[in-house]
């Protein structure tokens, strides 16, 4: 007879890691990603955020809605989502089953904002008069993606432990 102690454990910790992964993913898109250097005088510093309203306020409307879309909409949607299959967890598994369907589905969409990022840091080194630093807003967001993947997971295995109910 398998013991019911994991998942004890995992009804306790996982709120825990979503609210964790929640907070890490608000202050990284609100900390700065990387500090510029222009001219060796001049510097600012880049948020999630920050760089996105500036793409609308410069008439990027396409960028501004891809990028809001890909790292603002989607992770608070698969957060969102995670934490009611948790809350639901003693509910309908088949219903619980497709909800996670939907976040896998939006996992594979979540690597295009760290791509976008990647390109965006390569395309800002490559101008020789630029010097980036990067910032704690990154490492806090890498950390919310690679924690979401970990809480999905972690879900999608005790969905898979559970036997539906007759």
């Amino acid at each position: 007879m398998p013991s019911t102690a994991p998942v004890r454990d995992f009804s306790r910790t996982l709120p825990a890691f979503l609210l964790l992964t929640f907070a890490l993913f608000l202050t990284g898109i609100f900390f700065p990603f990387f500090h510029v250097t222009k001219f060796w005088v001049f510097g600012e510093a880049v948020s999630v955020v920050g760089g996105i309203f500036t793409l609308f306020q410069e008439g990027e409307y396409f960028l501004f809605a891809v990028l809001t879309l890909f790292t603002l909409v989607f992770p608070c949607v698969k957060l969102g989502l995670l934490a009611l299959i948790w809350l639901e967890r003693d509910q309908d598994l088949a219903r619980l089953r497709r909800l996670h369907a939907r976040v896998a589905t939006l996992d594979k969409w979540s690597m295009l904002d760290v791509f976008v990022v990647a390109i965006l840091i390569v395309t800002m080194k490559a101008v020789a008069l630029a010097h980036i630093h990067i910032g704690l807003g990154l490492y806090l967001f890498t950390f919310s993606v690679i924690f979401t993947q970990l809480a999905s997971h972690w879900l999608s295995r005790h969905l898979d432990g559970r036997r539906p109910s007759a």
